[in-house]
């Protein structure tokens, strides 16, 4: 087995211990779990838990172009699940002109450094 001094260990490699993190990772990992604690994302509980209460709609009438209500209403529950996750994945992203506008701010630091 031979070891690859490629980077495939960026700790190692850049001469950094193996437990700490580069600071742009930890920055995205911050961004990263901001997102997940996001108020955006109790939208997609209805989404998940309406569809599980099958006695809603466990019945025959209305018809809808001659389907039971208990079909067309998991294929409505389908539409309503992907907008919802459309939604909340656009409203939770990182936005690219958010990176851009941090990437200046750090240029502009590192030409009054020099």
């Amino acid at each position: 087995m031979t070891v690859s001094s490629s980077g495939d260990d960026p700790g190692v490699s850049r001469g950094r211990a193996a437990g700490t993190a580069h600071p742009d990772r930890q920055r995205k990992n911050d961004r990263q779990q901001a997102n997940d604690r996001s108020s955006w994302n109790w939208l997609l509980l209805p989404a998940i838990v309406v569809p599980l209460l099958v006695p809603l709609y466990n019945r025959v009438e209305p018809t809808l172009f001659g389907w039971p209500f208990f079909y067309w209403v998991q294929l409505a529950f389908i539409a309503l699940g992907v907008t919802v996750t459309t939604i909340v994945y656009q409203k939770t992203k990182t936005r690219k002109s958010d990176a851009a506008l941090r990437n200046s701010g750090r240029a502009s630091v590192d030409e009054k450094g020099r």
